[in-house]
């Protein structure tokens, strides 16, 4: 285990911040109502956004990008978390990834990013996994959970296949991977739909929405890896 720390960990966890958002915290062409404000993170384990007025809402993220502990992962890490989800409309939870330049003004493929999950409310036994540094076709994979029961998500971050597993039962593997120079840090976060692309807005009257994350560790298989605990 390289990797094992809680959410209130400030030295290995940056809240509220990250460069896969505009520098406003907000991110409307992603179809979020987000905004995102430094040092609001998760409360423990639990990931709650509150409305601040009905087109925007604070959303929890944290990130291991621009901290002193600067985890990063690297390939053939294998990264598992424990996830409680809720089928609260305008719900989008998610654990993904968001890798640094190749070079100055140069980004990584895809910048880094793979989607451990995406969840809608839309579809409430369904997740969204897919690779965006190596794009094939993103799955859409219906009945894998219920809202309200906990489950285990991995996802290995292969060079040359991403492989995701649901309480040990593997359940896509996308045969493209990451690569063998793909670096990435971890975020984790709430957004909120803003109604595009056949995703529901919350209700009006709805003014927190939440999910929970606990015990998210990363696994390498290199006994010699430095360990962050």
């Amino acid at each position: 285990m390289v990797f094992d720390a809680p959410f209130s960990d400030t030295s290995q966890w940056a809240a509220g911040v990250s460069s896969a958002y505009p520098s406003s915290g907000r991110n409307s062409g992603d179809n979020k109502l987000d905004h995102l404000v430094r040092g609001y993170g998760p409360e423990g384990q639990v990931f709650a956004a509150v409305r601040e007025d009905p087109f925007s809402w604070r959303t929890p993220l944290v990130t291991t990008e621009n901290t002193r502990g600067g985890f990063e992962l690297r390939p053939e890490d294998v990264l598992e978390a424990q996830c409680l989800l809720t089928a609260t409309q305008g719900t989008w939870p998610a654990i993904w990834t968001w890798g640094r330049d190749a070079s100055a003004g140069r980004p990584q493929p895809g910048h880094g990013e793979v989607d451990v999950f995406e969840y809608h409310a839309d579809h409430p036994r369904m997740l969204e996994l897919s690779n965006h540094v190596n794009p094939g076709n993103p799955a859409y994979l219906d009945g894998l959970i219920t809202p309200g029961t906990w489950f285990t998500i991995a996802c290995r971050f292969g060079a040359d296949s991403v492989r995701w597993s649901i309480d040990g039962r593997e359940v896509h593997a996308d045969g493209r991977g990451v690569g063998a120079a793909w670096r990435a840090w971890i975020i984790v976060n709430l957004s909120v739909t803003a109604g595009q692309w056949g995703h529901l807005r919350p209700r009006p009257e709805v003014r927190r929405i939440s999910w929970e994350c606990r015990g998210l560790r990363v696994l390498r298989d290199d006994p010699a890896a430095p360990t962050v605990i």
